[in-house]
């Protein structure tokens, strides 16, 4: 099992002004260590207002990390150009874009210009891996038709289509169920697992669908709300009771033997 992505002390946050400056800067999360492995899906869990969306932006090249290091397959991502990021990392964001009048293969196209640059034109080579990635999500009756026209959950096939034509070695998603029915969400998980082992990727993603999360994940990255992130199986960090301590309310308790939530008596 290869490392995938490799955070070593990071520290994500916000820089007052816009200006990383010594003095000036707001930190979310301090301290980070954690790995997302190839081949497997990786789930980043915590209550709202715990950092998770902030983690991703960061490692994703759409914040700068405060500090620490972030590693993809050995290379620095943090100290990568971004046209060299956006062919090793592809992104799904929680943003609805219009989609004008796209089809869903002109989404996924996109996702090949890291390759094809600022002109656009598609190589054989391009369309091929156009296709592979359309075939990947299942999502061959859906490439003529206008984005506009879809389901949410169809429209969320197209996305992740759209990063896989990036061909990345690593896929990072901030919510991608957030619009989603409840089979549509756990579907999507079943794919993304699914494409972590068929494609070698190293997948992470973020969602408030704990329990489905727990069941379909290999790995899980636990926020504490206090800043601290716990690391393991999701069988791991439920029995050590920290599913738990993240969210249970007065009104609700995580039960670790089942893997679900139980009103409190």
């Amino acid at each position: 099992m290869r490392a995938g992505l490799v955070l070593s002390g990071l520290v994500v946050g916000y820089a007052e002004g816009g200006a990383l400056r010594r003095g000036r800067v707001r930190p979310v999360l301090s301290g980070v260590d954690a790995v997302a492995a190839r081949g497997e899906l990786t789930v980043l869990l915590g209550a709202n207002g715990a950092g998770k969306s902030t983690l991703l932006r960061t490692l994703a090249g759409l914040l700068p990390a405060l500090g620490g290091t972030v590693a993809l397959d050995g290379t620095d991502l943090l100290g990568l150009r971004a046209p060299e990021r956006a062919r090793r990392v592809g992104v799904v964001l929680t943003d609805r874009p219009d989609p004008g009048q796209l089809t869903g293969r002109d989404v996924v196209e996109l996702g090949r210009l890291p390759h094809t640059g600022a002109t656009g034109v598609l190589t054989a080579d391009d369309e091929a891996a156009v296709d592979a990635a359309i075939d990947a999500v299942r999502a061959g009756p859906l490439a003529g038709r206008p984005l506009a026209r879809m389901s949410d959950g169809e429209r969320q096939r197209m996305m992740v289509a759209r990063a896989l034509a990036q061909q990345p070695s690593l896929l990072l998603l901030d919510e991608p169920s957030a619009f989603l029915d409840v089979s549509s969400r756990v579907a999507l998980l079943g794919t993304l697992r699914r494409l972590a082992g068929e494609q070698d990727l190293a997948v992470l993603l973020s969602t408030h669908d704990l329990e489905p999360a727990l069941r379909l994940a290999d790995r899980a990255w636990l926020l504490d709300g206090a800043g601290a992130l716990r690391t393991g199986t999701p069988g791991e960090l439920a029995a050590s009771g920290a599913v738990g301590a993240a969210f249970d309310t007065d009104e609700l308790a995580f039960d670790a033997p089942t893997g679900t939530f139980r009103l409190r008596v």
